[in-house]
């Protein structure tokens, strides 16, 4: 039996899905429903399913970013999206992100029918290793990495970990580590502390800002950790990078 998770903050969406759908004759059962994104993504990673119906604008959600979230971490899973959004561009995105239907609401129950087909009949081909096609999954993969690097970018200053990258980017902190390593070489602080340092210097052309000043402002509590970092990735100290910066302006 393959497994499904519905998501849908319309409670009368999932709890009509489950009832109404003969999930039996297609070899499935329900294992979880859930009412948004953080709650759906739970039950995924605790249930695992085979088969994921869901809605992907959810209020203060980024549904592509969940999808390819979803997608990346767990590439066996097929996906059907059930919206109100029709937005054709925004369809396009997500089937390349490898969602295998994208589904109108109201949708008609035979449009149900034939997404569940296709899709049990995907798993059916499917060899029994965790594994589906690679180019959605190398999509998705690129995806989050992209978002996760925005993130970083525009939180860099505030106290920022890697489990808080990871869930606005739908996904657990070991895959994101992993992705990153894969796509960028380099772990989540490398790129943390690189995005720190590029903001640090762009705050060290003003001559008014101390050191400590700007070691707080991109995100250091310790100066002396601030400097270490600095001297590591530029060669030289904040002091003088600064000073040799401003003597070529000069």
């Amino acid at each position: 039996m393959y497994k499904v998770v519905l998501v849908d903050d319309e409670p009368i969406i999932t709890e009509g899905l489950r009832q109404v759908v003969d999930w039996d004759a297609h070899g499935c059962r329900v294992a979880a429903t859930a009412g948004d994104a953080a709650s759906g993504s739970r039950a995924i990673r605790e249930h695992r399913p085979d088969i994921l119906f869901t809605d992907i604008k959810m209020p203060g959600e980024d549904g592509l970013t969940m999808l390819a979230g979803l997608k990346g971490e767990f590439p066996r899973m097929q996906i059907a999206v059930l919206t109100g959004y029709r937005d054709f561009e925004y369809a396009q995105r997500a089937i390349r992100l490898g969602v295998a239907r994208f589904l109108l609401k109201p949708s008609k129950m035979d449009e149900i029918e034939e997404a569940l087909a296709f899709m049990t009949g995907v798993l059916d081909r499917l060899p029994r290793e965790e594994r589906a096609e690679p180019g959605p999954e190398d999509a998705a993969n690129s995806f989050i990495v992209r978002q996760a690097r925005a993130y970083i970018a525009q939180h860099c200053g505030s106290k920022l970990s890697l489990q808080e990258v990871a869930d606005h980017c739908f996904v657990s902190q070991w895959h994101l580590s992993k992705l990153l390593n894969k796509h960028q070489g380099q772990t989540f602080y490398d790129l943390l502390n690189a995005e720190r340092v590029r903001r640090a210097k762009e705050l060290l052309e003003d001559p008014a800002l101390r050191i400590s000043e700007i070691a707080e402002r991109v995100g250091y509590a310790d100066t002396a950790h601030f400097s270490r970092v600095f001297k590591k990735l530029e060669g030289v100290s904040a002091g003088e990078w600064r000073n040799a910066h401003c003597g070529r302006q000069g």
